[in-house]
């Protein structure tokens, strides 16, 4: 049974106290870093808007890039998996008994 530790982070002018695993504190301090630094982006360019706006932009902003770098690695997998394929189709022309 692992232990988690308590990590106070700073997000927004607001100070959230969440549990960590153990080894993880590094990870998550970036991650409130990351989050703090967008949702004052999207601050500054709707100046009215509520904290809550803010943060689902914010959110949305973060988890539309997620999704950019999972469908460019998928797409790396892909041409990987193709170009391997070639390989060994051109390996086993090579070693086929003549």
């Amino acid at each position: 049974m692992s232990s988690s530790e308590v990590v106070n982070v700073h997000i927004l002018d607001r100070e959230y106290t969440i549990g960590v695993e153990p080894g993880e504190r590094g990870s998550l301090m970036a991650a409130a870093k990351l989050l703090d630094t967008r949702m004052r982006e999207v601050r500054g360019a709707h100046k009215m808007a509520a904290a809550d706006r803010v943060a689902v932009l914010a959110a949305l902003n973060l988890a539309h890039e997620l999704q950019q770098l999972r469908d460019q690695q998928a797409a790396r997998e892909s041409e990987f998996t193709r170009t391997l394929g070639d390989l060994h189709r051109r390996l086993d022309g090579w070693l086929e008994p003549r």
